[in-house]
Formats: C-alpha cells, structure tokens, sequence
C-alpha cells in the first residue's frame, strides 16, 4: 500500500459512505473481499488460529478480528478502534413539513455539527430504512438518493443587515430542508418518495410497508485534493470515516503472526450510549467469545494495547489564539497524539511511549496536542473503551481543520502516514508490554 492507493481508496470510501450504515456495510465487504469470515452473533463459532473474522452488528457497529499463528489468546490483541458516525442532520419520523408551496423536511441536529455551513448547499439523503415485506418477513434496506434533493436556503441579507456580524441559528425554525414545491396545488409526500426509491433500487423485492427510517442529509458535493500541489483533502465526513478506512488497511494488510482486533463503534458523536456504541457490551461481549474464560480473558486484555484513532484538531492560520501555543499541530505533520490531564483522551505516558516507538520504527513523525487551559476538551471513545475492558490506551490521529462541519480539511499525506504508524504497530516484533 502508498500513498496514491491509499488515498484513492480513502476517496472510494468516502463516496460509498454516506451515512454511519453504509460506512459499516462497506468496512464489512472491504474484510470479506480480504477474506475476513463473517460470523453471526446468534450462531455459535469455531474460530482457528490464522483466520480471520468480522461481525456487522444492524446499527453499523463492527468488529473484525485475527488470531495470531505466532501466539495464543492470552498473548494479548494489538487493538484499533474508530466510529463511523459524523455530525450532521438526521430527518424526523414524521418528516413532512409543508409551509406554503413548498415541503420542507423536519431535522433534528445529530451530535454537534457546525450548522452555518449547512445552508446553501446542494444535500442528499441517504442511511436506512424497516420495511414489511409481502411475505410478511421484515428486512433493513440501504437507501442512498445520491443526487441533489434538498437545500437549506439562507435568508438574505437585505432582511438581515447584521447577518454577517452574528447570526445565530435556530435549530428547529431555520435547518428545515426544501425538498419539494407543489404541482397543481398538490405537495408530494416523503413517504411515498422513500418508497419508490426504496421500490427502484429494489426491483426484486415487493416492500409492502415502511415502518422507519434512519435517515440523515449530506453534502453531495465529491472529496476533492486541494492546493497549489494537491496537498489537502476536502471532504465530508473526514472525522471519522478517514480513521475508518486507515484503520482497516491497516488490519487487512498487517499478516497473520499477532492477534489483531479493529473495533468500529457509532454513536460516538452523541454520546456512544447503544448496543454499538462504546459505552456498550458490543466489544466485551466479542472478546467473552473469543476467549472464554474469564482469567485468560483478564490475562489477555492487560497484555493488550488499543489505539484509538479519531482525528485531531491542527491549528487554524486565522486562529491560532485558540491553540495551545506550545503544542502547534500541522496537516501532513504526521499522526497526532491526543493528550489531556481530565482522561477526556486516554492517552498516559506510557501509552505514548509505546506509540512513539512504533511511529518510530516506521520513520513516521508524530505530533502532541492539547488544549488551552481556559478552554474545554472535546472526547473520543479512547477513555470510554479502557475504562471498560482495563486495557492500555493511546488516543492518536490526523490534524484536521474545520472539524464538525460539513466540509473538513485534512492534509493528503496524513492518510498515509497514520496507516504507516499502525501498521507498524500491528506488526512489529516490539513487545507491548511494559514492565512497571
């Protein structure tokens, strides 16, 4: 894998995830073209030294391992763990919101989006829909309209002479999308609209009923390189399908000789509290399965390290007050690691110590951060994922600006550089225990 591949292959993703549930339907078939065996969590398993293994759980939380030929359970697992879930709008059950001529579509804020650069933008739907069959039977289905439906228009300035000075937005009266105006006085209902598309990339299917959705709206607009020498990513969902995506090369590619484990959560943005979230029993509950009695289980955990990627903050040219000054972090400056005295990160010194080592190895940079003193920190599923399982933890990623709106920058040599680091990590020689 370089640089190029690599960064293609970010951008294929990228395109192919516009939500949480496509992010992990894409992960899984990535694992099973790799030749990753799929098991079932209401099945019994046969695992065997040397293979490796994914599960999916239905609200896009996955997990896939490897067992190591070179090593037995309690060895220890060399650990990776993401989310897949992005800031955005999420669309309201009863989603119709006629106003006049037009129907606009109710939205409610998922995690902590940027708003303001949501309006004026040409917007998709996309995520996941329950239907009812004719047989009866019940079935999830991916839905991805994938072409420009929605807008949220900004009101003119005329009607605002302080717009530009600070305006503030309202989450309930001012995000309503446009989707639709009416044809001889009659507006379309979005029930019937996700129907037939539901009908049209489904052709084989007779969907009787819809009984919900999950579905969130996203930018259309392509990931781009950027710069006088192509030396920015820009993107939707950059934090944190990037990490995503490096995550599981790296696993793909790292070999067979150490047990590997790669944790993809959601809900990470609002809170990780769902059955695939990190404050759930999802990854506990995997590794109860892969090694079943407890003090093996116990051994094996406080003989593993986790790396818990989530990108980081770089500094802003045009704000670099709101930098710690002594901790300046740069896109394509290499992974960062995320440090902070309230375990808002989980990262310690000796987690670091052992990051350092294998960015080291693999003759990558790597970069601390932390916040101002005065300003508050924001979190990642590092610390909630060690307080669960006990294990030693690193919060790592790429510096990124403009995190949490709809369009992100990374730099493009980044993608490259972090999956050097852990897939040096996953494969090197180095023990990762430490004495104390």
């Amino acid at each position: 894998m370089n640089e190029t591949l690599l960064n293609a292959s970010l951008f294929h993703f990228l395109r192919s995830s516009p939500s949480p549930f496509h992010a992990a339907a894409t992960l899984a078939e990535q694992l099973r073209e790799s030749g990753f065996i799929r098991l079932r969590e209401d099945e019994f398993w046969s695992l065997t030294p040397g293979s490796s293994y994914y599960l999916l759980r239905e609200n896009a939380g996955l997990v896939a391992f490897r067992l190591g030929t070179a090593c037995t359970a309690e060895d220890g697992f060399r650990m990776l763990a993401t989310h897949c879930d992005s800031p955005g709008l999420q669309i309201k059950p009863r989603a119709d919101r006629p106003s006049g001529s037009y129907l606009q579509l109710g939205v409610e804020v998922y995690g902590g989006p940027l708003l303001n650069p949501w309006f004026d933008r040409n917007l998709s739907i996309a995520g996941r829909a329950c239907c009812r069959l004719a047989d009866g039977r019940l079935q999830t289905l991916l839905i991805d309209f994938a072409r420009p439906l929605l807008v949220i228009p900004s009101l003119a300035v005329h009607f605002d002479r302080t717009a530009n000075e600070n305006r503030t937005v309202n989450a309930q009266n001012h995000l309503a999308p446009i989707i639709a105006q009416a044809v001889n006085n009659q507006l379309p209902n979005f029930q019937q609209i996700l129907r037939n598309q539901l009908a049209n990339h489904n052709p084989d299917l007779q969907i009787e009923e819809i009984l919900g959705f999950e579905l969130f709206c996203y930018d259309i607009q392509q990931p781009v390189f950027s710069g006088l020498d192509n030396e920015f990513i820009s993107s939707g969902r950059l934090d944190n399908l990037l990490s995503c995506l490096v995550a599981a090369r790296a696993v793909i590619d790292a070999g067979h000789s150490h047990n590997l484990l790669f944790f993809c959560a959601n809900h990470e943005e609002n809170g990780s509290v769902s059955s695939s979230g990190a404050r759930g029993a999802f990854l506990e509950s995997v590794l109860e399965r892969i090694v079943p009695e407890p003090q093996s289980r116990r051994i094996a955990l406080a003989r593993s390290f986790l790396v818990s990627v989530d990108n980081a903050h770089a500094v802003h040219p045009n704000f670099k007050d709101s930098s710690e000054p002594q901790h300046e972090t740069l896109m394509n400056g290499g992974p960062v690691i995320k440090i902070n005295a309230n375990q808002r990160y989980a990262t310690n010194c000796v987690s670091a110590a052992l990051f350092k080592i294998f960015a080291r190895e693999a003759e990558t940079a790597v970069q601390e951060f932390v916040m101002r003193s005065d300003m508050p920190c924001g979190s990642t599923i590092g610390p909630l994922s060690a307080a669960r399982l006990g294990v030693r933890t690193v919060d790592v990623g790429v510096a990124t600006l403009a995190m949490h709106s709809i369009r992100e920058l990374a730099g493009s040599r980044d993608p490259f550089l972090l999956y050097r680091a852990i897939r040096q990590f996953l494969t090197s020689t180095t023990d990762i225990r430490i004495s104390a």
